[in-house]
């Protein structure tokens, strides 16, 4: 595990940045911005832009106090990684253009860095739309059949959820923050593994709460990718044995559709680059994502549901049963 510089030497400095991704939200982004102005302390707000063409970046620039990176093209996840370059706070919060966090929610996510050295990742509970119904991946992270460690607050990760976590920069970025060939969709499994072998702790806090407005603008169009990301992780991290089986319940679970076997070709045609950098977890840690699978195969939160802008429980971008966590 990397050490890290110390967090800000005066409470007065600003200790956590949060950082927006959009694409192409030019009728949403302006009220996620207002949320996320009106955050305890008003931290630093940096919105990294997906190179968007319907006007987003127009309306951002509205906002006077908020530094825009602008990118010359789409580079999905890995955006979120010139976000956290661009910050010069030792924490970050990760929104999207739909999502925002409750006023008091990242000056708890800094206290909780400040006092667990080892505390990589905190990942908040999810209240979808106008009515704040509880998002359903948040009853499964909350029955994590994991145990708690080191005494650190909340529920044992191994995964989290990129839109609605905070995280601790130097462990991000000494991690690698997110492989740019996996675009979107799942992204977080990778380098959430990273960081729990790199020694590092992720937890689910339902004391931090996020808002997620579904805006269900590009989910179809990237599901296939979703798919591919989570058959690259098993094969990249997973022992052989889980890496099938869990390759095998991802198909069967998944629609029937050109999309599924979009992405299960994309999957295939990366198998020479998977195969040369596949690095095998710990014994231990292989262990630990047993556990997870069999709460993760029986999963209501994973199960394959067309989106719909209306439903409380959007279904997620990357698919059906495809993100540990």
């Amino acid at each position: 595990m990397r050490s890290e510089p110390p967090a800000a030497a005066s409470r007065d400095e600003p200790r956590i940045s949060a950082v927006v991704l959009t694409y192409n939200c030019a009728d949403w982004v302006a009220r996620t911005l207002d949320h996320h102005l009106e955050l305890d302390g008003a931290p630093p707000l940096i919105v990294v832009d997906n190179a968007s063409t319907d006007g987003t970046v127009d309306v951002v620039r509205r906002y006077p106090g908020v530094d825009l990176v602008s990118l010359p093209r789409n580079i999905g996840a890995a955006a979120r990684n010139i976000g956290a370059l661009h910050a010069r706070t030792p924490y970050v919060a990760f929104g999207d253009d739909d999502t925002w966090y409750e006023p008091d929610a990242l000056s708890r996510m800094a206290d909780l860095f400040d006092e667990h050295p080892r505390l990589a990742v905190v990942t908040a509970r999810i209240l979808v739309g106008e009515e704040c119904a509880e998002d359903p991946i948040c009853e499964e992270m909350g029955e994590s059949p994991l145990a708690p460690a080191d005494g650190v607050p909340g529920h044992t990760l191994l995964s989290f959820l990129a839109g609605v976590s905070g995280v601790r920069r130097a462990a991000f970025l000494g991690a690698g923050g997110y492989d740019p060939r996996l675009f979107i969709g799942g992204e977080e499994e990778l380098l959430g593994l990273d960081l729990v072998r790199a020694g590092w702790l992720m937890r689910f806090v339902p004391e931090v709460v996020a808002h997620h407005h579904p805006s269900q603008r590009n989910a179809e169009s990237i599901r296939h990718i979703g798919l591919r990301n989570t058959l690259w992780c098993a094969w990249l991290r997973r022992h052989w044995p889980e890496a099938i089986r869990w390759t095998a319940h991802a198909l069967r679970q998944a629609p029937r559709s050109r999309q599924t076997l979009r992405g299960l070709a994309m999957a295939l045609s990366g198998l020479t680059w998977v195969l040369r950098e596949r690095r095998v977890v710990t014994p231990e840690l292989e262990a630990q994502l047993r556990l997870l699978d069999v709460q993760r195969m029986r999963s209501v939160a994973r199960c394959y549901r067309p989106p719909n802008p209306r439903t409380t429980a959007p279904a997620r971008a990357d698919a059906a049963p495809v993100v540990t966590r």
